[in-house]
């Protein structure tokens, strides 16, 4: 992994740019057959989510329940965390971005619908944010803090997430603690586009006036409104995803205003190079990942 990564970041870097990977435990999103053997789904509950997931061997599956972590799982993800963390900067990532964000596991622990826990990991603002910040000053410690980023997606309703009596008093807390860390960015999704709750434009200014690095707003942007956002001070970065995938040439469609690809949602998280490589560039040419 760590060779093979490096592939890639150096050619970013040969190109003049940086380049962040964004690192996720799944917690309760999971199956036992997509692990390997004497693999364990775990989570802050021992709730299952709803729905199903992709299995290779089976096809879609109800998700597997997890067993509530304990003091000694929660120690060793976090040791899991640390030691991806150094890989990435060993295999040539300028930093890390925690994902914190859409239901996966560290925001199971932030999200009390799906934290059922009555340790010192549940219940209040400061104990449900508990996880979240040990594992970032873990990370914080090892690699640096300029090289420490964090994904953040308050009012999402993804794996079960949904909004709580104490959600902005919640991601206030977590913005300040963040940056008291020193951390390098908070990056927050705003899933409105995609037919979410749009997270109210006051928690974004109480996140943006409670943490002192750099803030990156996301979510159903196009050149317009982020020329617009960016103008008004509503963050320092924009970041784009879909757009990103479909248009191989996307700076250069963004600085002339030339029309953008559309993305086929049908090829995401797929093997193979189809929705990947195969997007044409404006001079009609393909774009082949070179060696």
């Amino acid at each position: 992994q760590i060779e093979g990564w490096k592939l890639v970041t150096d050619a970013v870097h040969k190109e003049g740019s940086k380049i962040f990977v964004q690192m996720m435990h799944a917690g309760r999103v999971a199956h036992q057959l997509n692990l390997p053997v004497g693999g364990e789904v775990v989570a802050p509950t021992d709730k299952p989510a709803s729905g199903e997931m992709y299995t290779d061997a089976q096809g879609p599956q109800a998700h597997t329940p997890p067993r509530k972590m304990n003091k000694k799982d929660i120690e060793q993800a976090i040791d899991e965390f640390v030691r991806a963390s150094k890989n990435a900067i060993q295999a040539g990532f300028d930093g890390v971005e925690i994902h914190a964000a859409n239901g996966y596991l560290l925001e199971q622990f932030i999200n009390p619908n799906i934290n059922d826990r009555d340790d010192e990991y549940g219940g209040s603002i400061e104990n449900r944010s508990r996880f979240v910040l040990e594992v970032t000053e873990a990370i914080v410690k090892a690699i640096g803090k300029e090289r420490t980023g964090i994904r953040l997606s308050p009012y999402g309703v993804f794996n079960d997430t949904g909004a709580f009596a104490d959600v902005d008093e919640t991601f206030e807390y977590l913005a300040k603690k963040l940056s008291d860390l020193g951390l390098v960015y908070i990056h927050i999704v705003d899933h409105a586009a995609m037919g979410a709750p749009e997270v109210p434009a006051a928690l974004k200014e109480k996140i943006r006036n409670s943490f002192k690095g750099t803030y990156i707003l996301s979510g159903g942007y196009d050149r317009e409104r982020a020329e617009e956002d960016l103008k008004a001070g509503k963050g320092d970065l924009v970041a784009f995803g879909r757009p990103f995938i479909a248009n191989p040439d996307f700076v250069e469609r963004m600085l002339t205003g030339a029309e953008l690809s559309e993305a086929d949602h049908n090829t995401f998280y797929t093997p193979g190079k189809e929705g990947y490589v195969d997007y044409p560039m404006l001079n009609g040419e393909l774009h082949e990942l070179k060696k």
